[in-house]
């Protein structure tokens, strides 16, 4: 048989075989997060990797891209999702409260006071998250809560006036609308770009949890966190839905699984973080200012009053309908 009838047969046999089926064929996305693979964020994202992978007998196969290495950040992630350009991004929702103004809702000053609070809060939203999603193009997998923010500075932060003396980051607008109502001068800084801004001197203080600062070593540029318990914003990793649409029912169902499993790492996480950041920060000289008065808290709790005007302004009923049902199985 020549070469050119062999190659036709070989042609013709490969035309004729048919397809692996899907959940043989081996799948590769790629998973964007802003935030470092030892933050809590980053420990969720592994645990679904790994539940992914052990799932799918191998055949889906995720890789991470941590400390916006792959070029997005938050901000960005969440229309790169939609539009397809990444199959996954983990993302700090007040970022992205510009597109979507329910994005805020975890943000909120003082809303949450404690891990329960903060997942009732979000199970309470979660539909009306997933409906926003959707209509972008995209599937919620699930939410990793942030430890409690408070000051990163090279002082404790009592009082209004030591506030004053503050060029601080926020990562969302209602972290800058609250920190400026207080007396400080805020600005709204994407994660990747606040320890550049450290290190040129442009800020002198950052509004983040105490599992932020020692994941990046905030020790190197500031000496002290005041726990002024801000908020517990959330992280959510969604999906674009063309990608989620595409598979089959078994690896829907192995996405979800792995996605829950995820989320109960994660909120499982929350429980060991403070305690244990505590320690690092003390290991590397932070001093721990663990509570502040009556009386500078109220002034923060007013200072946040605004952000709750302007965002049911935004949200109208939706909005003061989950309000009312979080207090309501507060039982407040």
């Amino acid at each position: 048989m020549n070469m050119k009838a062999t190659a036709f047969l070989l042609a013709t046999v490969l035309a004729c075989a048919p397809a692996l089926p899907a959940s043989a064929q081996e799948i590769s996305w790629d998973l964007a997060n802003e935030y470092g693979q030892s933050s809590i964020m980053g420990v969720g994202d592994e645990a679904f990797i790994k539940a992914v992978d052990e799932l799918s007998g191998g055949t889906i196969k995720i890789t991470a891209h941590y400390d916006g290495s792959i070029g997005y950040k938050s901000v960005d992630q969440f229309d790169a999702v939609g539009d397809g350009a990444i199959q996954i991004a983990d993302t700090v929702m007040g970022a992205v409260a510009g597109i979507e103004p329910i994005f805020l809702l975890s943000s909120l000053p003082f809303i949450a006071g404690s891990d329960a609070d903060a997942k009732l809060l979000f199970e309470v939203a979660r539909p009306e998250y997933e409906a926003v999603f959707e209509k972008h193009n995209q599937v919620l997998l699930w939410a990793t809560p942030w430890p409690p923010s408070g000051i990163w500075a090279n002082n404790p932060i009592t009082t209004q006036e030591e506030l004053a003396a503050l060029k601080i980051r926020a990562w969302d607008p209602s972290g800058v609308q609250t920190m400026s109502n207080a007396g400080a001068n805020a600005v709204q800084i994407s994660w990747a770009d606040t320890v550049p801004q450290l290190a040129s001197g442009a800020i002198n203080a950052v509004l983040t949890s105490a599992d932020g600062g020692v994941s990046v070593k905030f020790w190197e540029f500031l000496s002290n966190f005041t726990a002024v318990n801000y908020s517990m914003a959330l992280n959510m990793t969604h999906m674009n839905k063309d990608v989620y649409d595409s598979l089959t029912d078994e690896q829907k169902q192995i996405v979800m699984e792995a996605a829950q499993i995820a989320s109960d790492v994660a909120w499982a996480e929350l429980g060991k973080r403070v305690e244990k950041n505590f320690e690092d920060m003390r290991a590397n000289g932070v001093e721990i200012t663990e509570s502040v008065s009556p009386e500078f808290r109220a002034a923060l709790v007013e200072a946040g009053e605004a952000v709750y005007t302007g965002w049911l302004e935004k949200t109208g009923e939706t909005g003061q309908a989950l309000l009312d049902e979080y207090r309501r199985k507060q039982g407040k």
